[in-house]
């Protein structure tokens, strides 16, 4: 089978090198383009800091991703190409090797008057994407394209209707289940003088189990007590209603979806098989779902406020029961929490909650000036049960300095339930005060300088007679910029008061380690590479509210990005 994807590839890069050939050759016609994403890691064990014990440390030392799209149009066709590489990856799990490659994607688009039409790896969504969306994050190796089928027609002016059908894409395979849905999207407005529109929407999607997911479910529950077993369905469908409302300085968006009842797995479910036999976590239980959510926001000169709010109820959409964590997912809840960008503001995320979460954010930015800025953000989760998950209160402070230099500041306070979100069982809420600031000078027109320092403050817990975590932190960057080639950085995170989970000594007293980092890029054109030496610490990365636990990392990196 790889034989052929390798032959088909080959046969696929041959045909867009003539296309390419034939556009130089004949003037209007065809286009191509394309990007190539390449990351290449050299690991160097570190045992102290936990950077040991996987084949990367132990023997491989290597690890390589790499990831060229080509696509081209003509004729009234988009087509589209992917090559995928994978050479001892730790992306797809970070304790563990993957290695493979081959066409990681392929479409070919079509559209005849009304109707569009695609074929092959899609991505996509209906509403904000709660009951469906096909979607991509390459840091945590995400790739739910739906293999299939997509026509799109306009029934009227500003109104489309979308059906689609296919399988989610599994690496270089795809699972078995399949999955369906539809979508009518619409626009309304008054006549040219009006302040207001709608886009209102509605869509269904239906996920039908295959026969061996369907099988290994039902030799699961058979070891069940009788209270806890449910006859699992083949056919789960999930709706959703949503409309956007623009009127003047406001927009507003609602969305609710409703999932019917389905066995979903709840990894924290106690199982009682016997009084000596007590399972916890990993447990399928038969649930419907619903999520509601909404998002107000107004803008006027120099003032900006953002309302969101959402209630999310057993709304775990996967591809097949079975999966867990950031695998199999075939929807998209929206994370309510503020995208944090400093190394010690992002320490701690707030993965979204399927099975239970009661989630508000405020943000609001005011400039009275274009000398100063002010930005206040506020997010609030908790389970449904009131269980606390999550809170955060970020300020931030910017001056400007004519076109000479730019000063920001301000504080974080968080408090995070690492019980939860790390499954790491009988911790406290992990609380933390961040001061930070960010200072950007300009040399001259061509270089500047800018530092950032920042230091987290965190709580103490009782039980362990420590600080929680890995305790205090200190983290500093400077940057060197010469415009437009060349940025030079270097940083360092040092573990001022360590914690109860910081390397230990030989009398299991904390080590106060340093996690350097130094970087070098080099821009251009559309091209971008950077070579880096890095010592990082265990942590959550998360991107776009999905979030994983990633161990330490001791190595050098190097990537390269370029379009084309």
């Amino acid at each position: 089978m790889k034989n052929h994807l390798l032959l088909v590839c080959a046969i696929c890069l041959t045909c867009f090198c003539q296309l390419a050939y034939s556009q130089e050759q004949e003037p209007g016609g065809g286009r191509i383009s394309g990007s190539l994403e390449g990351n290449a890691n050299f690991f160097m064990r570190d045992s102290l800091i936990g950077a040991a014990n996987t084949p990367q440390y132990d023997r491989q030392l290597y690890g390589a991703d790499a990831w060229l799209n080509l696509q081209y149009s003509n004729w009234g066709f988009d087509l589209g190409l992917r090559f995928d590489l994978f050479n001892n990856s730790n992306l797809l799990n970070p304790t563990s090797s993957y290695t493979d490659q081959g066409i990681g994607n392929w479409f070919v688009r079509k559209r005849i008057n009304k109707l569009g039409i695609t074929v092959g790896y899609m991505y996509d969504q209906i509403g904000s994407g709660i009951i469906f969306r096909a979607f991509e994050e390459r840091p945590l190796l995400i790739d739910n394209a739906l293999v299939g089928l997509r026509l799109t027609y306009d029934i009227a002016p500003n109104w489309v209707v979308k059906g689609f059908t296919g399988r989610q894409k599994q690496q270089f395979d795809a699972y078995r289940s399949i999955i369906k849905g539809f979508s009518l999207e619409g626009f309304v407005t008054g006549d040219s003088t009006s302040t207001w529109s709608l886009a209102p929407g509605i869509g269904v999607v239906n996920r039908t189990l295959d026969d061996a997911s369907m099988n290994s479910l039902v030799s699961a529950l058979r070891f069940y007590p009788e209270e806890d077993i449910f006859v699992p369905k083949y056919n789960n469908y999930a709706f959703s209603a949503y409309n956007t409302l623009h009127a003047g300085p406001f927009s507003w968006y609602v969305e609710g979806a409703y999932k019917t009842k389905d066995a979903i797995n709840d990894p924290f479910g106690v199982l009682v098989i016997s009084p000596d036999s007590i399972i916890i976590g990993d447990k399928f239980i038969n649930r419907t779902g619903s999520v509601l959510y909404t998002s107000l926001s107004y803008a006027a000169k120099g003032l900006g406020i953002t309302l969101e709010a959402k209630r999310t109820e057993n709304f775990s959409f996967r591809t097949r029961p079975q999966e867990q964590l950031n695998r199999g997912l075939v929807n998209f809840l929206p994370p309510l929490t503020r995208v944090n960008t400093y190394r010690l503001t992002a320490r701690y995320n707030a993965a979204t909650q399927e099975l239970g979460e009661l989630a508000f954010q405020a943000d609001a930015r005011y400039s009275p000036n274009k000398k100063w800025s002010f930005n206040v953000n506020y997010s609030f989760i908790n389970r449904l049960d009131s269980v606390k998950l999550y809170r955060e209160l970020f300020t931030e402070i910017t001056y400007k300095y004519e076109r000479k230099w730019t000063l920001s500041g301000g504080v974080q306070i968080q408090n995070y339930n690492q019980e939860v979100y790390e499954f790491k069982p009988e911790v406290p809420i992990v609380e933390t005060v961040i001061p930070y600031i960010d200072f950007l000078y300009k040399i001259n027109r061509k270089k500047s300088v800018r530092f950032e320092a920042q230091y987290m403050l965190i709580g103490d817990d009782a039980k362990a007679g420590a600080k929680q975590d890995y305790g205090d932190w200190a983290f500093a960057l400077i940057e060197f910029n010469i415009a437009p080639n060349w940025t030079f950085t270097a940083a360092d995170m040092y573990n001022v008061n360590p914690g109860k989970n910081s390397p230990k000594d030989d009398s299991g007293d904390g080590l106060s380690l340093h996690y350097p980092r130094f970087d070098i890029f080099y821009t251009i054109k559309s091209s971008r590479f950077s070579l880096s030496y890095v010592k990082q610490v265990e942590g959550v990365v998360c991107t776009g509210g999905i979030c994983r636990l990633e161990p330490a990392f001791s190595g050098v990196k190097f990537t390269v990005n370029t379009t084309f």
